[in-house]
């Protein structure tokens, strides 16, 4: 079972905490891929890449938050697009 945080709201280690309840997870999930078949090359090499496209995908997003920011802002200004 996935432990819940210590407490509700932002404290200092709530990341760590975060990670420490994630690491059975994923643990379970690479036993199961490597009874599957998948080496444990592979399965580095993919978990690396999920994190490198969630990476740009936030990055992306942060992007598209700052134009539209900038565009209501415009529009807020009576300066329209």
């Amino acid at each position: 079972m996935i432990r819940q945080p210590r407490r509700q709201g932002e404290y200092p280690d709530r990341e760590i905490d975060c990670q420490e309840a994630m690491e059975p997870g994923f643990q379970a999930i690479v036993d199961c891929m490597l009874d599957a078949g998948w080496t444990r090359g592979e399965i580095m090499c993919s978990l690396r890449r999920l994190i490198a496209a969630d990476n740009m995908a936030q990055k992306e997003n942060a992007k598209l938050a700052t134009e539209l920011a900038f565009m209501r802002a415009m529009v807020r200004a009576g300066r329209h697009l």
